[in-house]
């Protein structure tokens, strides 16, 4: 069988691949996986999609497709995604951040100015937090994470990022804070994990079998995170600052209700593009 030639037949075989073993977006995933190896956009493709590809880029690229096809993560095997305005390094010991979670980071926006102290629990690859100090140019933000791995690539993206006034901390949630910053923050922002255990194994297998566990796993009704760090930030957060989590989308009424069971006030739910409720916030208001 002779080996496509051009950039445009490779791509297409690529493609044809991902199509069969059933890859969702699989013209998108083939563009990108021989665009990163290459370093070209789509206006350079369009001009040169009858070049000859080399036959060590093609069998990077087929390399590629290979591990695609077996839905291991897009962003895994290009090792970056992007997210808000920014582009992140992912691996397999962090959620790869999705879209969604850009309504955490917009509604969090709306309540911080240059005067606010910002934590970030359950902090992973850091783009939350990151994004947020990118943005506004906060006094100072702690990330924080109970997985020394995820924090190896927080501190990656905040470096790449030349990211200020943010450093990570390993703490099992609020374990370690105390004496690591002596005062109260304005802002606790968090995408905990919050998938029901019973329902991991529903996931689609990217999920399932690339994510890790951790950061997906609410225990038995996705609530325990919120219950516990609802429950322990009331210490943690100034007169008048705001508790901002990402929530999934039939969890609204329970992490409201958990909200104002630990003294929060003027709870908002905010929804996604999708029109998924996707945001919880509250004030704590003395």
């Amino acid at each position: 069988m002779e080996l496509p030639k051009t950039l445009k037949d490779v791509i297409k075989s690529g493609e044809d691949i991902l199509r069969k073993n059933n890859i969702e977006n699989s013209a998108y995933d083939s563009f990108t996986l021989i665009s990163d190896i290459l370093n070209i956009d789509r206006s350079y493709y369009f001009l040169h999609e009858n070049d000859e590809v080399l036959e060590a880029v093609y069998n990077e690229y087929i390399n590629r497709i290979v591990r695609r096809a077996s839905h291991e993560p897009l962003q895994h095997i290009i090792g970056y995604t992007e997210f808000w305005k920014y582009r992140f390094f992912v691996n397999e010991y962090v959620l790869v951040p999705r879209q969604d979670t850009e309504t955490l980071v917009e509604e969090a926006l709306k309540k911080i100015d240059r005067n606010s102290t910002v934590l970030d629990m359950c902090t992973g690859s850091g783009c939350i937090l990151i994004s947020i100090a990118l943005e506004t140019n906060f006094v100072k933000g702690i990330g924080v994470d109970i997985s020394k791995e995820a924090l190896v690539v927080a501190n990656k993206n905040a470096e790449l990022l030349k990211t200020k006034n943010v450093e990570f901390l390993e703490s099992d949630l609020f374990e370690k804070l105390q004496g690591i910053f002596n005062d109260k923050f304005d802002i606790i922002v968090s995408n905990p994990p919050y998938i029901k255990t019973s329902v991991i194994e529903e996931l689609t297998e990217e999920v399932r079998a690339h994510d890790p566990m951790m950061a997906l796993d609410g225990h038995d009704d996705g609530l325990y995170f919120y219950e516990t760090i609802t429950a322990q930030a009331v210490d943690y957060i100034k007169a008048g600052g705001w508790l901002i989590y990402e929530i999934g989308y039939d969890q609204a009424e329970d992490v409201k209700e958990i909200l104002i069971r630990c003294g929060f006030s003027n709870i908002e739910i905010v929804k996604d593009l999708t029109g998924h409720d996707r945001v919880a916030l509250g004030q704590k208001l003395n």
